[in-house]
């Protein structure tokens, strides 16, 4: 009798497992960190936009002065364990972090991150349109165009001009060919260029020219919500731009 019973609890799981396979499935990591090259990571968070889960891409550089953050998960629950897995994976902290335009899915860490010790960067412009728009601030403005000399490391910011926002930048890693290029590029399986509610449609095409002739031969180039393995994101992504005019 027992055997029977358990038999058929058994059927009843697994009939149920049939009707529900989402429930018999591994809720997916919140945070992935996978390697690009060297001392360089790509760190994923993901949102809710539109009823869909996105993905939102970051990066890090572990330098022997610490490690510098490229943004901010866009999730807030993560804030702490890309801290902690940095930390747990390196024996560094975080000691300075760059957000490259004002929306949240760049800079939503940056006030707990301030509250970290961590030193937090944006340009002027992008403090002053996260100002406006209720955003979360950097502690330390980029005035210009610069370069940073991190450890072992240097890097610049370049302001191409006005395309997804009025304000975002990219980052540059000259000796390893590194674009850091945030929402302002798209994938290269990209349909269109997203949402573009508070970018210059008429100036994309312009400023994504500008970014190929100032680093016209990168061997990485890193997308905020798309696929980085693929290097025509940026060739793409001025093809779609070019449409917009």
């Amino acid at each position: 009798m027992m055997a029977l019973i358990l038999r058929n609890g058994l059927y009843t799981i697994g009939f149920f497992l049939l009707l529900n396979p989402v429930w018999a499935q591994t809720e997916a990591p919140k945070l992935k960190i996978v390697p690009l090259t060297g001392d360089f990571y790509i760190y994923t968070t993901y949102n809710q936009y539109e009823g869909n889960k996105v993905p939102a891409n970051g990066m890090y550089l572990v330098t022997d002065s610490g490690v510098v953050l490229f943004d901010t998960p866009w999730d807030s629950t993560q804030f702490q364990p890309l801290l902690d897995s940095i930390e747990h994976k390196h024996h560094l902290p975080v000691i300075i972090c760059i957000a490259t335009h004002w929306h949240s899915d760049r800079t939503e860490g940056l006030e707990y991150y301030n509250k970290k010790a961590v030193r937090t960067y944006t340009t002027a412009l992008t403090d002053e349109l996260s100002a406006k728009n209720g955003k979360k601030r950097a502690a330390f403005l980029i005035q210009k165009d610069s370069l940073f000399n991190v450890g072992q490391y240097s890097f610049e910011t370049f302001y191409p001009g006005e395309a997804h926002t009025a304000d975002n930048i990219v980052i540059w890693f000259d000796k390893q060919k590194i674009l850091y290029g945030g929402c302002l590029i798209k994938g290269a399986d990209a349909e269109n260029l997203g949402y573009l509610g508070d970018g210059n449609k008429k100036a994309y095409y312009a400023t994504l020219l500008k970014l190929k002739a100032r680093f016209p031969d990168p061997k990485y180039i890193i997308v905020s919500h798309s696929d980085w393995h693929i290097l025509k994101s940026l060739s793409h992504s001025i093809k779609l731009a070019k449409k917009l005019r």
